[in-house]
């Protein structure tokens, strides 16, 4: 593995925003859209249910979290589509770049956007809210690292399903990551879920964060067993999706890159 091609790689994705400026202008209009939805929905019923006083630090919270899986997946998954679309694929791979280095490049990349998406985030949460997230203090490590987590591995196994079946499973870049939403109760308790669905939801690693938080809000502490278990399935789910990534690169390149068009 050589840093420099991860460098250039990454540069490669860089120079893009110059030319299109919409693919940046996404990182703001989104958490803009959900705070202003969802926000707005909390402050709604808090005016109906005063005995509810952390009901907006609890939605607005969750979305801003939400941020970490949604972009960490996305943009993985949308960087292997720019290739396919600019038909540049073929390109990246008669140089000497290896796989591990393309990968890095793209959670390089990821956590980078991430970075200013959660930033821009938590300032409109503030002024629109006056929520701190900031309030979470050193939670806020474990809690974006292991969301991140969650979109890598949903965002390998997306990339691994566009390089068997080809650029017509693209839709799967946007909406791969909400099947598990449901499941990870970014804004209620797991509780009130059904039973089988509660059952589905441990195994989700994301609901254990979001678990978390509430518990953060709610008592000041958190249950650091929720914080191994969502760790060690998303070590689980990681490494199965890095093994199904490189099968399905392997494939790839027997069928020749240029079946992905």
């Amino acid at each position: 593995m050589r840093f420099h091609r991860i460098i250039a790689v990454l540069l490669r994705y860089l120079y893009e925003f110059k030319r299109q400026g919409h693919r940046l202008v996404d990182v703001f209009y989104w958490p803009v859209v959900d705070l202003l939805l969802w926000g707005l929905t909390s402050v709604f019923v808090k005016s109906f249910a005063p005995e509810l006083p952390n009901i907006v630090l609890i939605i607005v919270s969750g979305i801003v979290f939400w941020l970490f899986v949604w972009r960490a997946q996305s943009d993985m998954s949308i960087s292997l589509l720019d290739d396919l679309w600019n038909k540049n694929l073929i390109n990246m791979f008669v140089s000497p770049l290896k796989f591990s280095e393309w990968i890095i490049s793209f959670i390089i990349l990821g956590f980078l956007k991430i970075i200013i998406g959660f930033l821009f985030a938590a300032l409109i949460a503030f002024i629109l809210y006056q929520v701190n997230i900031f309030y979470f203090g050193f939670y806020l490590i474990p809690f974006a690292l292991l969301l991140m987590m969650t979109g890598w591995w949903v965002g390998m196994f997306v990339n691994s399903l566009i390089m068997r079946l080809g650029s017509n499973m693209e839709t799967l870049a946007w909406s791969m990551v909400m099947v598990i939403s449901p499941f990870s109760a970014i804004y209620y308790p797991l509780s009130i879920l059904p039973g089988w669905m509660q059952k589905i939801s441990l195994l989700v690693p994301t609901s254990y964060i979001f678990e978390g938080a509430r518990q953060v809000i709610d008592q000041g502490t958190l249950d650091w067993s929720k914080i191994i278990i969502s760790l060690a399935l998303n070590l689980i789910y990681l490494l199965l999706a890095i093994i199904f990534l490189k099968k399905s690169f392997k494939k790839m390149l027997q069928r020749g890159l240029i079946s992905l068009y």
